[in-house]
């Protein structure tokens, strides 16, 4: 980054053709420092404020653009599992808050949706206005606690990552970006839901983000693939946040087994396409920020 964009949006960073990071995991992180199996990622953010500034914090340190905010689980849905739906806004706002507190000049927040978990009527039992009234409560919440952007992420359906682009857009002024996740059968690539690579560029781009791609679910090397069939759709912007590898289960723990190194060499060859934004999912640290900094920016 030089000096003379410190001060410009995240669009207009990449109108320039710069290449911004997003950072690593997240629920890795919280998991290592503290984070009980089965409890709540968004608590968190009254119950122990410092730890989710120091996970963003790190992240900024490591080279990091843009940071996503700790609530990835902040939907209506998942908070009422833990029974805190009716926090929703605050939780949303104080994780937004938390990591802007810490966010140096020229760098940015994004306020991290995830997947409801529900399916759509009729399918399930959650209505579009139900959803929609969610996705536009997290958005300006995100807002108001002063994020940049917004990132609906890890999206399986279509359908319902586009109700939330739709609900973020009419309601807030921030850049919006959302992300699927993509297994390999064999007939190619799709969602859980039947989405192609292809598909889904379309089908977000028509709802209305500004920046679409994918994250989760695979390493590095699949995610090559599936951002080439995304790049051979679209001359817009597209982002990619890869996992560490597929998770390996050794002793009753989770690992992770992509090195730094090995990710910032693939992530090169993103970065050519070009995928305009790159970082980190699931088992990725500050270390592989690091790593995908020194390869882009060398």
């Amino acid at each position: 980054m030089t000096l003379n964009t410190a001060h410009l949006g995240i669009l207009e960073r990449l109108a320039t053709g710069e290449i911004l990071i997003f950072d690593g995991a997240t629920g890795t992180y919280l998991q290592q420092h503290g984070l009980e199996p089965g409890g709540s990622p968004e608590l968190m953010n009254a119950d122990n404020p410092d730890l989710i500034q120091q996970m963003a914090r790190h992240y900024f340190e490591a080279g990091s653009d843009i940071v996503l905010t700790n609530s990835f689980g902040g939907n209506k849905f998942m908070l009422e599992r833990y029974g805190v739906g009716e926090r929703l806004y605050e939780l949303n706002k104080l994780s937004a808050e938390h990591a802007k507190a810490v966010a140096p000049d020229g760098k940015y927040v994004a306020g991290s949706i995830g997947p409801t978990g529900e399916f759509i009527e009729p399918l399930g039992d959650v209505t579009e206005d139900e959803m929609y009234d969610t996705f536009s409560e997290m958005s300006k919440a995100f807002e108001s606690g002063g994020a940049d952007a917004v990132m609906i992420e890890t999206q399986l359906s279509l359908d319902e990552a586009m109700i939330a682009i739709r609900a973020a857009k009419e309601n807030t002024d921030l850049v919006v970006m959302s992300t699927m996740v993509f297994d390999k059968g064999p007939r190619g690539y799709f969602t859980m839901m039947g989405t192609t690579p292809e598909q889904a560029v379309e089908g977000l781009q028509d709802a209305g983000a500004d920046i679409v791609g994918t994250n989760c679910g695979n390493g590095i090397e699949r995610m090559i693939e599936i951002a080439k069939r995304m790049r051979s759709v679209t001359d817009k912007y597209l982002v990619v946040q890869s996992n560490a590898g597929l998770p390996v289960i050794k002793n009753g723990e989770t690992h992770y087994l992509e090195s730094p190194e090995f990710m910032a060499k693939h992530f090169n060859e993103l970065a050519q396409l070009p995928i305009n934004i790159l970082g980190g999912c699931c088992g990725t640290t500050d270390d592989h920020i690091r790593a995908l900094v020194k390869c882009v920016r060398k």
